[in-house]
């Protein structure tokens, strides 16, 4: 652990799915050391980073554009990044307002999407109705703040919900299931 740093999570968008946009974690662990950031850890495959800096510029935004630049030099594709503190990420947890599905489908059944609106802390505008129409019966969805949360018991993968939600919400979103949260979490707090 470095003193008088502070630690934050990068949210990396569109990684690692479908074949598209490879990016192996240890070269990105590399490129997050290579830009000075300590303590760097990466958690599975799509593009979580745990890490610390003794600066945050001018915060977290300031951060997130050297990150996309650094990845697509190295890696020809560039990445939306959302960078949050470990504190946001607590509150997001906190707020959660489906507590009870976290437990669903080993915590695969409750997705949080952190809005590209994070960086601004300007509220999306929703469309509701579309939303909506879209959502299965079984389905539950609330914002609250910068973060959609999703309630999808049937999957995730299934739910047109889940594949509209980021068109519906008119701006760009990174999405991560409650096991994910959760892990990167106790990653945060081992600093």
């Amino acid at each position: 652990m470095t003193s008088g740093a502070k630690t934050w999570i990068a949210l990396l968008r569109g990684v690692n799915v479908g074949g598209k946009n490879k990016l192996p974690m240890k070269e990105l662990a590399s490129e997050f050391e290579a830009l000075g950031f300590v303590d760097v850890q990466t958690y599975i495959q799509s593009g979580n980073v745990v890490f610390r800096s003794r600066t945050a510029g001018n915060g977290p935004a300031s951060m997130a554009a050297p990150i996309a630049a650094s990845i697509k030099n190295k890696f020809g594709f560039e990445p939306g990044v959302i960078v949050l503190s470990k504190e946001e990420l607590a509150s997001a947890a906190a707020s959660n307002p489906f507590p009870e599905a976290g437990k669903e489908l080993d915590g695969k059944a409750l997705h949080l999407f952190f809005l590209g609106e994070f960086l601004s802390n300007k509220p999306p505008k929703i469309d509701a109705r579309s939303l909506d129409a879209v959502r299965r019966p079984t389905e539950r969805w609330q914002v609250i703040g910068s973060v959609f949360y999703l309630h999808a018991p049937e999957g995730f993968g299934n739910s047109k919900l889940a594949a509209r939600a980021e068109r519906c919400l008119g701006v760009p979103a990174t999405a991560r299931n409650w096991r994910t949260v959760c892990e990167l979490l106790k990653l945060a707090e081992d600093d």
